[in-house]
Formats: C-alpha cells, structure tokens, sequence
C-alpha cells in the first residue's frame, strides 16, 4: 500500500480498499472487522466538518470575509501580503485548503493586475507632462529611453510581486490547516489513530485541545512566513513596503487598486437571509466544539451526555448535527405574503430550498478522502492485530539512546521531506503507526512525536506537485519549480523548527508530555 500511495499507481482511494481484500484473504482480521474501520467517528466528523465548509462556499459566506478584511487591511505592499494570509489562513482553517486557494488567487491576481495597469497609467501621464516642456528630438529621446527602462523595470517588478502573491496565497492555506482538527485531513487521520492504537487516551486530542496547542503555532510560521516572503519578494526597505514616504503617484495606484476590492465587495450585496443563517450555524458549531470539553472546567457534553464516566457525545456528533440543520432550514424567510409565495405547476405552494442541498453536496464533497480515511485505520489495525507494529518497535529501541528532543526534530525534518513526493494524507497514515509503536517501546509519550510529525506533513512548500495549492499557484503560470523550491526549502525549515519549539514549549506542558502516560503503556509497567 505504501508503495502505492507513492508511486500513485493507482487512485489513492482505490489503494485505501486493498484491506477489504487481503486482510480476509491473509488471515489477519476477518472482513466484519476490516470494513468496520472505513466508517469511524472520525470519519464522520471530516464528513460533518465537510458539509457545513460546503455550505459556507455555497452562499459565498467565504468570499465576503475575505473581502471585508482586505478592505481593512488595504493595499500597500507589505500590508497586502499580510492580509491575503491572514484571510487565506483563517478561511483554511473551516474550509479546504483546496478551495480556499482556488477562491483567493483570483482576487489577488486582480489585484495586482490593477496595480499594474495603474502604474501605467501614472507613467503615461508623466510623459504627457514632459512633452509640454521639451523639443521633438528630446521627446523622441526620452520617451524611448523611459519606456525601455521604466517597462522593463515594472515588468520586472509586477512579475516578482505576482509570484510573491501567489506563493502567499498557497502558502498561507496549507499553514491554516494545521490550526484547527478538521482544517485539513491529517489532523483528522492523527486524531483517528490515537483513538485507534490507545482506545484509553481519555479523548487528549479534541477540537479545544489541538487548537489550544496548533494555533499558537499557526500563527508564529504564518508571521515568520510574511517576514520571509516580504524579504524575498518586497526586498528590506520596510519603510517602503509599508507605503511610508510614498509619492503622489504611488497614492493614485494603491487607490486604484483598492478601488478593485470596493467593487468585487459592491458586487456581493448586502447579507442575504441564506448568508446570516449560515455564519449563526457555523458560530455555533465553533462554540459547540470549544465548549464540549474546554479542559479548563465542564463541558456541555461532561455534565449532560455523560453515562457512568463516559462521553457518549463527540466533536462528530456536533458537527453531524449543525450539518443536518443546514438542510432543514429555509435560505429564505419564509412570509405569509401571499405574493412571495412561490407556485409550482400544480398551483402548489412550493416551500424555500434549504441552506445546503443532496445535489450541492455530491459535486463537491471529496468522498475519496472517506476511504483514505478508512484505509489509514485499516491499516493501523491490522499493523497492530499481525504484531507488525510491535516487531517494527523493537527494531526502533536503539533510539532509546537519542535525546528525545532530537528524535522529535529528526522525524519532523524527515515527514516534511517526504511530504514533498507523497500526499500529507499517505504520509501521516504510514508514518503515525509506526511512530506510535516506537514511542511504546522507548516508553516516550506518543503525542510527543505523532502530533509534531502530524503538522510537519502540512508542510509541503517547495514542489507544485506536493500540495493542490501549489498546483493551484502554479498553474497560473508565474511561477518556476525553482521560485517555489527556494522560497518553500528555507520555509520548511521555519516550519520544522517552530514545530520544535512548539512541542517543546506550551505543548510539553498542554500534554504533560514528560510524563509516559498509563494509557500508551500496553504492557502494563508503571
């Protein structure tokens, strides 16, 4: 399977199915058992979590955020960079990564499209002034020596400045995944086997706990990440970056160009019924999820759905229910106007679709990612009911002898690299078991090493094949591989060391990860 997923010899889905087969077939786990892993609850919450991003695309919800905060934000060039991460980043973290740089990259690209067009415009003006004051040989001169070195000039910097922007723009979604559980499919493949391989872990990973813990750290790559691409693309003269000191001209191109966001924002309208009901819904589904077990004191679900010290409601049971009212109710209000009433053929009065709908859902639910799920689980499984995972622990015991520290960075340097040929998901399934087990053997916390790894399989930042954001940012033609592989190296070493730094900090303590927990202890020694 492995080889599979890294060859791509097949769809990724389609290798997740070959437990169904051989694992009867091999005499590891009987069929009953291998399918009962490819509908779990963490399934359901990545379908859940899926259904509500769907209906928030649906009703455009996204893009005016988007809009809202870049009209905040406004358009000098430093400031414009960080916006479209700050907004590219927060809209990863509910929705796909997918579809989030599919949205952003044409806004920047029109963006930057005006800013470039305005400059021309500036240009032509200054000419026209300098034909009033000089001689017909000086203006033929001039003009040609201007347009020459002025046009390669802004060619050149328009081009720097769209491969910055989109590098941005990608970037930005696959570093907003990690914040939140369901912000991107590893972080839901890690929560499934942690419940999988320590069934006791007392629910340590949960919505409120990996945000306590990975937003942190979202938000200290994204702002190293601004810093880095403002250096590489912007050059160091800060105060220039930030529109300190501009010239009259430069005024009238940012105007222009922010006159571009005004009007996609004008475009959209005000807050439609449908728009309102769904940011109330995906409101309360982020409180749902914060608040069914804080950590910091009872949740909801401890004090009312709690059966003999047992949880019987999970962050799938919320996200299963926000996403069943999305298509129970109306995207109108519904009016006794008898005008407003909408007939159909008959004459019958024909109700106001709901917020989401079957035929939305099927065209853009990723159902590939259900059985990769699945298939991970499976997986993990059987590596544990075959003794697989055991015999490939006792083989890791030597790094007993290693500082944890540098166990941890040496795995998160070696998932991020192999990140780059495979996809996260692949990644964080072949890796996680087998982490898991070494941790077992060497008696270190499993978290310690699972939950870094999981994170560093979000960091595909130097290939246009490792991620669809980066093919996304590719495709639009600006960019070369070596734009992206020099720009993404040095930011997957940002981003192995500030995972580092997290573990090792706040997250040592979130977890009590000094400690070897009894629920990873399988053999029963304290």
């Amino acid at each position: 399977m492995a080889l599979f997923w890294c060859t791509e010899a097949l769809p990724l889905a389609v290798t997740a199915l070959f437990p169904v087969v051989l694992f009867p077939m091999m005499g590891i786990m009987d069929s009953t058992a291998a399918c009962s892993q490819y509908l779990k609850d963490t399934n359901m919450l990545f379908i859940g979590g899926m259904l509500v991003a769907i209906s928030v695309e649906k009703w455009n919800l996204h893009k005016r955020i988007a809009l809202r905060v870049l009209l905040i934000v406004g358009v000098k060039p430093a400031l414009l960079l960080l916006g479209f991460m700050i907004v590219t980043a927060f809209l990863s973290m509910w929705i796909t990564n997918t579809a989030t740089t599919a949205m952003m990259i044409p806004i920047a690209q029109a963006v930057i499209e005006q800013l470039y067009s305005s400059e021309e415009k500036v240009d032509e003006l200054v000419v026209d002034r300098a034909d009033k004051s000089a001689t017909v040989l000086e203006i033929d001169l001039e003009n040609d020596k201007l347009n020459k070195d002025k046009q390669a000039r802004r060619l050149k910097k328009h081009l720097k400045l769209c491969k910055g922007m989109s590098l941005c723009v990608c970037y930005s979604a696959s570093i907003g995944g990690i914040a939140t559980l369901t912000g991107t499919t590893p972080n839901l493949v890690m929560k499934g086997q942690m419940d999988e391989l320590f069934p006791g872990n007392n629910n340590i990973i949960n919505f409120a706990s990996w945000f306590g813990f990975s937003f942190p750290t979202m938000v200290l790559l994204l702002a190293l990440s601004w810093i880095w691409l403002q250096f590489l693309f912007l050059g160091t003269k800060f105060k220039k970056n930030f529109g300190c000191g501009r010239k009259p001209e430069q005024k009238e191109k940012e105007k222009r160009a922010y006159q571009v966001i005004v009007s996609e924002h004008k475009q959209l309208g005000s807050m439609s019924f449908a728009e309102i009901c769904v940011l109330v819904m995906f409101t309360l589904l982020v409180l749902l999820w914060f608040l069914r077990d804080p950590g910091f004191m009872p949740g909801w679900a401890t004090i009312s759905f709690n059966k003999g010290g047992k949880e019987y409601v999970t962050d799938a049971t919320v996200a299963i229910f926000i996403a069943l009212m999305m298509f129970i109710f109306p995207s109108e209000l519904p009016s006794c106007n008898a005008t407003t009433f909408n007939l159909g053929k008959n004459g019958r009065i024909r109700p106001p679709p709901p917020l989401l709908d079957w035929k939305t859902v099927n065209e853009k639910m990723p159902w590939n990612i259900v059985f990769l799920l699945g298939g991970g689980f499976a997986l993990a499984k059987g590596s544990e009911e075959s003794g697989l995972s055991t015999w490939l622990g006792d083989k890791l015991t030597p790094l007993q002898s290693i500082p944890p520290v540098a166990i941890a960075l040496l795995l998160c340097l070696m998932v991020a690299t192999f990140t780059e040929c495979t996809s996260n998901v692949a990644t964080t399934t072949l890796f996680l078991p087998i982490l898991a087990s070494m941790a077992k053997v060497i008696h270190l916390n499993p978290l310690y090493i699972m939950l870094p790894c999981t994170l560093s399989a979000s960091l595909a930042f130097m290939l246009p094949v490792a991620t669809p954001p980066n093919a996304i940012a590719f495709s639009y033609g600006q960019l070369k591989v070596v734009d992206m592989a020099r720009s993404g190296f040095f930011l997957n070493i940002i981003g192995v060391l500030v995972i580092t730094l997290a573990i090792n900090s706040w997250g040592f303590y979130m977890f009590d990860l000094g400690t070897f927990p009894t629920w990873a202890n399988s053999t029963g020694k304290p």
